[in-house]
C-alpha cells in the first residue's frame, strides 16, 4: 500500500510499524533533515572588511583588479545591474592592499575542496562533491570570476571570464573527517612554483591552528546568530626544503606498523598546522525544508518531545531552533557550554531543576561531561524538558543519547537523519527514519523507514502510526480470543463428562475453524480505523492517548480473557441445556453457535466498516452454510434444517454475544473515548 501524499516512502521492516504509534521522543539531525542542504554563501569576512550578498559584485571587482583582468559584470554574476567605481583604494606601504587580500581568500576557496567539475553536453559545468557546502562555495567563486574548469588527482585548473587559465599541481590532499572537522590541501602554482598549504574547517578547530587574532571568535559568533554555517580559511606558504622534509616524514608515517593514524596526524600537525595565516571566514546559509515549522508544532501538540542533535555551533543551532519553532514563543533558552569540571556540571544541573519549562542548549563537550559524571541526573532532567538542542555532537554521542533515553525512560524513541554520520543514531533507536538527501542514501538504507522530507513524518506517525498500532492491537487480541474460546469449550465439555480426554471438534472442523470459517473476518480488522485521516491530523492530541499503551495492555488482555471464558462457557453450557434431548448433535449445535459468535464479535469490534469487511463476513457465512452439505459425518441435515435447531442456536449466540454488544453501546453513550467524540467530525 502506498500513500500518494508522502511519495517515495519505503518501509524496510515488517516488525516495527506499530511502534510508529507510540513515539514519545524524536531525535533529529539538523543539516539535511530540518534544512534542505541547499547551501548558498551569504557572507565573507576578511577581518577588516565584510561582504554580504548585496556587495559580492565588489568582491568580483577586487578580484579582477588583483588578477589584472576585466571584471565580471554584476548582472552576469548576480542578475542585477550596479554601477561601481573602477578605482581601488590602496593601503599604506608595507601592507597588502584589499584586492590582494580578496584574491588570496577567493583563491583559497577555489582550491581547497574536493569538488570535481563535469561538463554537460550543452557546455555547462556541473559540480560533483560529497558535501553541498563545498559545491556552494565553488559556485560562489565562479560567480565572482574564478571558475573551476578542470580537475584530476594531480592537477587543478581555474579560469577567469577573459579566458586566463591558472594551473596548480595537487601535491597532497587531507580529506575532511567528522573527528578532525577540517580539510587541507597542498598545491604548487605552475606559474610561480610557490608551494602553499590551504586549510579550511570549523572555527573551534581552526582557532587553535591559526596565528593569534582578535576577531575570529567574535565574527563567527555573529554569523552563527544569523543562522549561517561558518567556515574558516587559512594558509601557510611552504619552502621547498620544508615540503621535502614533510613529504619524507609523511611517507614514513603512512607506512608505520603501529598507530598509523596517530603518526600521520602528528606529522601534519608538526610540519603544517602551525601559525597558519588567517585569510577569512565564510557564512553559508542552509534553507529550511518545506513545512518544517508546521510539522514540529504538530508533533509537539501530539505530545512528542523533540531533541535536535547537530554538529553546528551553539549560536547556529539556537537560531535554527527558534526559526523552526522548536523553541516556543517567549520560551526561556538555557545554554550550557564549555564546562570544564564536574562541579560546574552539577551547578548547571541544579539550576536546571528550577527551569523545567525551558529549552536546553548544550554543547558536545559539556554533554560528554554530564554523561560521564551525572548520567542519571542529566537524563532524568533533560527528558522532562519539551525541547533539547545538543551542539557540536559527534556521531557516537548522538547514538549514546538515543540509548540513554531508551534505557532511562523505557519509552519509544524515534531518530531521524539524512547522512552517514546519523546511521549510528538511527540504529540505536526503537524506530529509525532516514531521509533521502543530498548526502546519499546511507541513512535511508540503514533506517526502518525511508522518507523524502521531514514534513512526511507527520502523516507517518500521526496517521499511519496510529492505524498500525490500533490495528495490530485489535488483531492480536482477537487472535488470542479466537484460540482461547474454543479451548474453553473443550474444557467445559471434558469437565461435564468426568474429564474424559475426548476432543469435541475433530478433523475438518478444526481445520475449518482455524482457516476458512474465521480467518477472513478476523484479518479484515486490519482495515478498521477509529477516526478518519483529517481528524487525526487536525487533532494531533489524539496521538497522546496511544503513547499510554492502553490499546494493548495487561488490562485489555485480561478483559479478552474473561470474554473468552464467558463466551466459551455460555456456548457449551447453553448447548447442553437447550439440546439435552438431541445430545448426539451437540457438535453441530455448539460449532454453529461458535462460528456465528465469532462473526458477530468481529462486527461488534469494527469501528468503521470497509467493503472488504462486509464481503469477508458474507463470504465466510456462505462458505460455512455450504460446507455443512459436504460434512455429513458432523452435521445431520435432517436435524440442522429444522426450525428448532435454528432458533435455539440463535438463542445461544444471543446469550454469548448480546451482553458484550449492550456493554459497548452503554460505554459509548456514557463514557466515550476522545476519538469517539470526533469520529463523525
Amino acid at each position: 500500500m502506498t500513500d500518494p501524499e508522502i511519495p517515495g516512502t519505503i518501509v524496510r521492516t515488517s516488525t516495527l510499524p506499530e511502534e510508529l504509534g507510540r513515539i514519545e521522543y524524536l531525535l533529529s539531525d539538523k543539516t539535511g533533515t530540518l534544512t534542505q542542504n541547499e547551501m548558498e554563501l551569504k557572507k565573507l569576512h576578511l577581518g577588516t572588511m565584510s561582504y554580504a550578498v548585496d556587495s559580492m559584485d565588489e568582491v568580483a571587482l577586487q578580484l579582477a583588479t588583483a588578477l589584472g583582468v576585466a571584471p565580471i559584470s554584476a548582472d552576469k554574476a548576480h542578475g542585477r545591474t550596479t554601477s561601481l567605481p573602477t578605482g581601488v583604494t590602496m593601503a599604506t606601504r608595507g601592507r597588502r592592499d584589499m584586492s590582494s587580500r580578496v584574491k588570496d581568500v577567493v583563491l583559497a576557496l577555489g582550491l581547497c575542496h574536493n569538488v570535481t567539475p563535469a561538463v554537460d553536453d550543452d557546455g555547462s559545468i556541473t559540480y560533483q562533491a560529497s558535501s553541498p557546502d563545498e559545491v556552494a562555495i565553488v559556485r560562489w567563486t565562479e560567480s565572482v570570476g574564478l571558475t573551476l574548469s578542470a580537475r584530476d588527482r594531480t592537477l587543478m585548473v581555474l579560469s577567469t571570464p577573459t579566458g586566463l587559465k591558472l594551473s596548480f599541481d595537487v601535491l597532497e590532499v587531507f580529506p575532511f573527517t567528522s573527528e578532525s572537522k577540517r580539510m587541507g590541501i597542498v598545491i604548487r602554482d605552475r606559474q610561480t612554483g610557490d608551494i602553499t598549504f590551504y586549510q579550511k574547517g570549523a572555527d573551534v578547530v581552526m582557532a587553535k591552528i591559526v596565528a593569534y587574532n582578535d576577531w575570529l571568535e567574535e565574527e563567527c559568533g555573529n554569523m552563527a546568530r544569523e543562522g549561517l554555517r561558518t567556515l574558516v580559511m587559512a594558509r601557510k606558504k611552504l619552502s621547498d626544503e620544508t615540503w621535502k622534509d614533510f613529504e619524507e616524514a609523511y611517507r614514513g608515517a603512512r607506512v608505520s606498523l603501529g598507530d598509523r593514524n596517530e603518526a600521520v596526524a602528528r606529522t601534519i600537525s608538526h610540519y603544517l598546522e602551525k601559525d597558519l595565516e588567517l585569510l577569512g571566514v565564510t557564512g553559508v546559509e542552509d534553507k529550511l525544508q518545506d513545512d518544517v515549522r508546521m510539522t514540529i508544532e504538530l508533533l509537539r501538540n501530539a505530545g512528542i518531545k523533540i531533541w535536535m542533535l547537530t554538529g553546528d555551533k551553539i549560536e547556529t543551532a539556537t537560531c535554527i531552533a527558534i526559526s523552526t519553532k522548536l523553541v516556543a514563543r517567549n520560551q526561556y533558552i538555557h545554554q550550557i557550554a564549555k564546562l570544564k569540571s564536574p562541579a560546574e556540571a552539577r551547578d548547571e544541573l541544579e539550576f536546571l531543576q528550577t527551569k523545567l519549562d525551558c529549552c536546553l542548549v548544550i554543547d558536545g563537550e559539556s554533554l560528554q561531561l554530564c554523561i560521564e559524571h551525572f548520567v542519571d541526573e542529566f537524563i532524568s532532567l533533560s527528558t522532562k524538558l519539551s525541547a533539547v538542542v545538543a551542539c557540536r555532537c559527534s556521531p557516537t554521542q548522538k547514538a549514546d543519547v538515543a540509548r540513554l533515553i531508551r534505557a532511562h525512560t523505557k519509552k519509544r524513541v524515534c531518530c531521524i537523519g539524512d547522512g552517514g554520520n546519523d546511521v549510528s543514531m538511527i540504529q540505536a533507536a526503537d524506530v529509525g527514519v532516514g531521509i533521502v538527501g543530498k548526502e546519499g542514501r546511507q541513512a535511508s538504507l540503514a533506517a526502518d523507514f525511508s522518507i523524502n522530507q521531514f514534513s512526511y513524518l507527520t502523516k507517518l506517525l500521526v496517521w499511519h502510526g496510529r492505524n498500525s498500532y490500533k490495528r495490530s492491537a485489535k488483531l492480536a487480541q482477537f487472535v488470542i480470543h479466537r484460540g482461547l474460546i474454543i479451548s474453553i469449550i473443550q474444557a467445559v465439555f471434558s469437565s461435564v463428562f468426568y474429564f474424559s480426554p475426548i476432543a469435541i471438534y475433530q478433523g475438518w472442523l478444526m481445520v475449518g475453524y482455524a482457516t476458512a470459517y474465521t480467518m477472513l473476518p478476523v484479518f479484515s480488522l486490519v482495515l478498521d480505523r477509529d477516526v478518519n485521516e483529517d481528524v487525526a491530523l487536525l487533532y494531533p492530541e489524539l496521538y497522546k492517548e496511544l503513547t499510554k499503551g492502553r490499546s494493548l495492555s495487561y488490562k485489555t488482555f485480561f478483559t479478552w480473557l474473561m470474554i473468552s471464558v464467558y463466551q466459551g462457557g455460555a456456548i457449551m453450557i447453553a448447548s447442553l441445556v437447550l439440546f439435552e434431548s438431541e445430545f448426539l448433535n451437540i457438535v453441530s449445535i455448539s460449532f454453529t453457535a461458535l462460528v456465528l459468535n465469532e462473526l458477530i464479535m468481529v462486527a461488534v469490534e469494527v469501528t468503521t466498516w470497509h467493503t472488504l469487511m462486509i464481503l469477508s463476513e458474507v463470504v465466510t457465512l456462505s462458505l460455512y452454510i455450504v460446507s455443512i452439505l459436504f460434512l455429513p459425518e458432523y452435521f445431520d441435515l435432517s436435524f440442522v434444517l429444522t426450525t428448532r435447531f435454528i432458533w435455539k442456536v440463535a438463542l445461544i449466540v444471543a446469550i454469548s454475544a448480546a451482553p458484550l454488544w449492550v456493554i459497548k453501546i452503554v460505554k459509548g453513550r456514557f463514557a466515550p473515548t476522545q476519538y469517539a467524540k470526533l469520529r463523525d467530525f
